[in-house]
């Protein structure tokens, strides 16, 4: 949008403040915000800031900052009060001199996305967040205890949880999120809201409205929303399944070939070979917490073991089942990324392995079609040479560290700041003693 266009909607919205936002490279949003009468001039001019006590962005010497608004991302914060109602844009980020912050992990996104644009491809993303939401029990303390007695797309009339999540949905629809669906998940307490693919940067932007919009919203009902992984011992854990393909500038799906069993190109499966080849590495970004290896093992339905099926729910990566004449919707599932971590880098990350399988044209292994892979043997996987994802946050930094592609991809300022941040996250739990090591060791060792 134009500046006059933009002053004129923000004036009809009765906006009062603004919300310059961008997020660290862990994914947690940071925002400066600014009263509404210097919007024009941040339009004009950016918005500085001070960049040093943000995760990964710069040393003391090296601190100023500039954003630069992306204007089409302007949304007004529905739950913000009409007194002091708030908008939001992202923002890219730029060094004092005019180029832009190679620590940025929007703009780490923007670059890869115009890479592939150089050949012709726009790479659209289906992202689906998974979510508990829990009541606070004890205070100041958070316990979880689900919100609801539902089940797996379970239907009650009087339930509070699906008011909520309807008001969560319509907030969404007044960001700009084209919301396709919204249900119960399989666990208590959790939920599922689902939004039409887009271009990734779209995507990725759409995730973090979702995250906020969704912890906004639940706070208001007294509610905590959470997008860990794995908060309950013993039950499903949240993923975020990531629907993928390539289209061409024309809108075109390159995925779709009539003549194959899955109705893919030979360029899909290049493509899904490639995130097979690099999915330990991958791992690390796009699972990046301790705690989601609390959800990568067998039995909840998240993948841990790497190939590739039709409508096999087991696999690290599904191919979707293919409905005549919806050639648009032919795709591949990626069902390891988690909401924890950061949309823009796992995005990124997932286009870096992908590449590197179309540029080597490489091969997939044969698909896992009409085995559950959870019933196998040690040794029938290994007959069959499927391999497993790591097995704890240490195990899939090592990984990452020793893949050149995923690295390069990220770039070495990205591929530092993350490394130093996930190191000391996975050196604060080694440390940490847990009340399941008292209770287990305390008077019996």
């Amino acid at each position: 949008m134009e500046t006059k266009e933009i002053l004129e909607r923000v004036k009809a919205d009765g906006v009062k403040f603004v919300s310059y936002q961008f997020t660290d490279v862990t994914g947690t949003v940071k925002s400066v915000d600014a009263p509404v009468q210097r919007l024009e001039e941040a339009l004009q001019d950016g918005v500085w800031f001070d960049g040093s006590s943000v995760q990964g962005f710069a040393r003391i010497q090296e601190s100023d900052m500039h954003l630069r608004i992306d204007t089409d991302t302007y949304a007004v914060l529905p739950w913000s009060p009409e007194d002091n109602k708030r908008a939001r844009f992202f923002c890219d980020i730029f060094l004092p001199d005019g180029t832009p912050f190679v620590g940025d992990p929007r703009g780490l996104l923007k670059r890869k996305i115009a890479e592939l644009k150089e050949r012709g491809w726009v790479f659209n993303v289906g992202p689906e967040p998974e979510f508990f939401l829990f009541k606070r029990n004890g205070g100041d303390v958070i316990h979880p205890v689900p919100h609801d007695v539902g089940g797996y797309f379970d239907f009650s009339p009087n339930d509070e949880a699906v008011r909520v999540r309807t008001e969560l949905m319509a907030a969404l629809n007044t960001m700009g999120l084209e919301i396709e669906v919204g249900h119960h998940e399989v666990a208590l307490g959790q939920h599922e809201i689902d939004f039409r693919f887009n271009d990734a940067l779209i995507a990725a932007d759409n995730v973090v409205t979702l995250k906020y919009t969704v912890k906004a919203i639940a706070a208001q009902h007294g509610l905590v929303a959470s997008f860990m992984p794995k908060p309950i011992y013993g039950q499903n854990g949240s993923g975020m399944h990531c629907h993928q393909s390539l289209f061409s500038l024309d809108g075109k799906n390159l995925f779709f070939n009539p003549n194959d069993d899955h109705h893919l190109s030979e360029l899909a499966y290049q493509f899904i070979a490639g995130q097979l080849n690099h999915a330990r590495a991958l791992s690390a970004i796009l699972s990046p917490t301790v705690n989601s290896y609390k959800r990568l093992v067998p039995g909840y339905e998240a993948p841990v073991y790497i190939g590739w099926a039709g409508t096999n729910r087991s696999a690290l990566i599904r191919i979707p089942r293919y409905t005549p004449g919806k050639d648009k919707a032919v795709r591949a599932e990626l069902r390891c990324p988690d909401p924890s971590g950061n949309p823009y880098l796992q995005f990124s990350a997932m286009i870096s392995a992908a590449l590197d399988g179309i540029d080597n044209k490489m091969e997939v292994p044969k698909g896992l079609n009409n085995i559950n892979i959870y019933d196998l043997s040690e040794e029938e996987l290994k007959a069959l040479n499927i391999r497993q994802l790591p097995g704890s946050l240490n195990e899939a930094l090592d990984e990452l560290s020793k893949n050149d592609v995923i690295r390069h991809g990220l770039g070495d300022e990205m591929y530092s700041t993350f490394m130093r941040a996930k190191r000391a996250e996975w050196d604060n739990y080694r440390i940490f003693v847990t009340d399941w090591e008292k209770e287990r060791y305390l008077e019996t060792a």
